[in-house]
Order: structure tokens, then sequence, then C-alpha cells
């Protein structure tokens, strides 16, 4: 079963992986239009156009890390690299642990990072600059914030010694999680909390896009909520408090693509050390 299992990830096609982005989107896309947190009044459309042509800029970046990824996973393979090439566990348990690792550098301390960093973050705050956050915002980065995820990934899959099925896992969960944690749906109360103690729930990242500090500065996790947990930057509060946006950059301007992309190099704006 799990050799099944593992040769279909390590036959996924581009298609396959686009077919499962579009399925994603389009599933959060309609529960949120059922069940909204937020009953935002604005065009759905025109607020996802920005989004979907960052997401587009990334796809075309992650064409270019996966002929680098290629090449890395033959050179584990040859020269047997990596944590889990020294030790021999079950393939589930190796999997579990891939995840893990991966979701612990490529999300959690990458984004703790583009947090602190000063330069760092003038790319980050696209995607903080979203005044209407819903599943389109999952795919809202600037090319270069991408660029700082991407190359975090590589370390973990460097670190870890992963096979490139058990990345494409990770690839393929990491997707869902982006969509399920942005998507502006309201999940029961209790159901949400429950989630909460173990993987990112939307109401635990709608915190993270509150427009000023502290909240701003916490839920950093995409899968698991435990890392948040064991380094104390996880907060549960009400999401009615919630204002989206960042209050470092024009709000009005939350739409506007030209503006977005430029907006890290203004030399006005603020670096992570005067968020207020």
């Amino acid at each position: 079963m799990m050799d099944a299992i593992v040769a279909f990830f390590e036959n996924l096609t581009s298609l396959q992986k686009f077919f499962w982005v579009v399925g994603c989107l389009s599933l959060f896309w309609i529960l949120e239009g059922v069940y909204p947190l937020k009953k935002h009044q604005y065009n759905k459309w025109k607020h996802a156009k920005t989004n979907l042509i960052l997401l587009l800029s990334t796809m075309i970046i992650n064409v270019v890390f996966g002929i680098l990824t290629v090449g890395i996973f033959s050179w584990i393979d040859a020269n047997n690299f990596g944590l889990l090439k020294m030790i021999d566990l079950p393939v589930w348990i190796e999997i579990i642990l891939a995840i893990m690792i991966l979701d612990f550098m490529s999300q959690y301390i990458v984004h703790y990072m583009l947090h602190k960093i000063p330069v760092m973050w003038r790319f980050h705050t696209i995607h903080h600059s979203d005044t209407h956050v819903d599943v389109t915002s999952g795919t809202r980065h600037h090319p270069i914030d991408f660029i700082f995820r991407e190359t975090f990934a590589l370390l973990g899959i460097i670190i870890a010694g992963l096979p490139v099925s058990y990345y494409l896992m990770y690839r393929i969960l990491t997707v869902l999680f982006t969509y399920f944690s942005h998507a502006d749906i309201q999940l029961p109360l209790w159901l949400d909390k429950t989630i909460s103690y173990v993987f990112i729930s939307p109401n635990t990242h709608k915190f993270h896009h509150h427009h000023v500090m502290p909240w701003t500065d916490t839920n950093f996790g995409n899968i698991f909520s435990f890392w948040d947990r064991i380094f104390g930057t996880f907060i549960y509060k009400d999401t009615k408090d919630i204002v989206y946006g960042i209050d470092i950059l024009d709000a009005e301007k939350s739409e506007d693509i030209l503006y977005q992309l430029k907006a890290p190099f203004k030399k006005e704006l603020k670096s992570a050390e005067y968020k207020a």
C-alpha cells in the first residue's frame, strides 16, 4: 500500500499538480461563499485578479526551482546524504518526518525570518497588504518573497535527504493547507479550535493577517500549529477584532498590481523594526 502511494507521487505530473491547485482554489472559493467568516462587500473577481497574477509569477519561478530540485534529488541519491539516509524507519514514519521537516524549514522558519529581517519583510508586506483575505490570498506573494521560501525548501530537502515522492507529498499538502487557512470560511468555533491544536485552522491564520502588532507576528505555521506553540508565537483570540491589511502600505492600492510589485523597493517603506 505505502509503496503504491510513494510510486503515485513519484510519478505525479505537472498537469495533475495544476488540477490540484485549481481544485483546491475552487472548493474553498465555493465554501467561503456559503459559510463566510467576514461578509465583505467587495468584487471577488477583481480582488482575485491581483492575487492570481502573483500566482502566475510564482508558478514561473517554481519551474526554475523544479529544475534545481531535479539536480538536488540526484545528488542526494548519489551521495546518500541527509538525515533520513542515516536511519532505517518504516516508510510511513519517514513521510511524516519529511513533511514535518519541510513544514518547519520552508514555512515556519522562513516565515518568521520574513517578519524579523527588514529586507525580507519589505517583500513579505505584499502578502499582508491584502485588505480582503480569502482563498486567493494564499497565492499572494511577491516574486522575491517566493524565492526566499523556495530557497529554504531546497535547504530542507538537502538536510532531510528527501526522495522526490516525499517532497511532492509535502507540496500537495501545503497547497491544501494554504488555501484552507486563507479561505474566508467560518467553521464551528469548537471545530476550528480543535483543529488548531495540531494544524493551522482558518481562524488561526486570520489573526496573522491582522493589520498591526502583536498579532501580525504570530501563527507563522502553514500545516502544523505546534511549531508556534513550541516557540511561543501562537495566539487564538476573537476573529471579530481582526482588521486585514498592513498599516505601512496604502490600503486603497491593495489591488494595484504595479504598486504591489514596486512597494518593497520604496525607500520610505518602513522595515520590520518599525512595525507598530
